[in-house]
């Protein structure tokens, strides 16, 4: 399974895409941060996480989970997965719940469940399913940055840094939760402190994005620091 960048990849909203692995990519998407100028039980997974690189330069993450798929049901996935990217969502839910019913310790079904639960406006179906995919695999990363946009999106900020943070201590190099919890300081929780040290972590590993670059000039400036 893998979890694809919308603006990277052309995968629409970073839907999981069925594989023998859960490769969650650095790349997932994170939104545009708003500035006013621009503005069944425990899943069997490894305890071992690595980084990888992919062919075409990449970086990413590796979770081994044991896959408890049946061909019905990976069949079933995988068309959900084109509905989705065709913005059939209701239909793709029927499918999800029907691959979930099925394989119930399979993180990668509530995750898409979720966000096409968001698309057709029903966050508390959507954050129901983010919880069980996070009873599943503590920490998911791929999860954790849905539940905080989700959490982000309701006002619930304090929760949001929560998941975002217990996810960097278990994914400390996954990059979308590292932005977006530096935009959720920034914007949100007027905490520069917090904002800068993440932008600065995040552009250490992605350099070639200049507007954080200019988020994290503007910080410095904000806080009286050196640029």
């Amino acid at each position: 399974m893998q979890v694809v960048n919308k603006h990277q990849s052309g995968r629409p909203n970073g839907f999981l895409a069925l594989a023998l692995m859960l490769t969650v990519l650095a790349g997932c998407a994170t939104g545009p941060k708003p500035r006013p100028d621009a503005v069944e039980g425990k899943a069997a997974v490894t305890e071992e996480t690595s980084v990888m690189h992919f062919d075409d330069g990449r970086q990413g993450f590796v979770i081994s989970e044991i896959s408890r798929m049946d061909g019905d049901a990976r069949r079933d996935f995988a068309a959900a997965v084109v509905l989705m990217e065709e913005q059939k969502y209701d239909p793709a839910i029927e499918l999800l719940e029907k691959v979930i019913g099925a394989s119930p310790g399979v993180t990668a079904p509530y995750i898409n469940v979720a966000l096409a639960y968001g698309q057709t406006g029903k966050p508390e179906k959507a954050e129901g399913h983010l919880k069980t995919a996070l009873t599943l695999v503590p920490g998911h990363p791929a999860a954790s940055n849905v539940y905080g946009l989700l959490l982000r999106k309701g006002g619930r900020f304090a929760e949001a840094r929560e998941i975002y943070e217990t996810a960097l201590k278990a994914f400390p190099e996954y990059l979308p939760a590292r932005k977006n919890l530096g935009i959720l300081c920034d914007i949100y929780l007027d905490d520069p402190t917090c904002a800068l040290e993440q932008y600065e972590i995040y552009s250490q590993a992605k350099p070639e994005e200049e507007q954080v670059l200019i988020w994290i000039a503007g910080l410095r400036l904000q806080l009286g620091l050196q640029p």
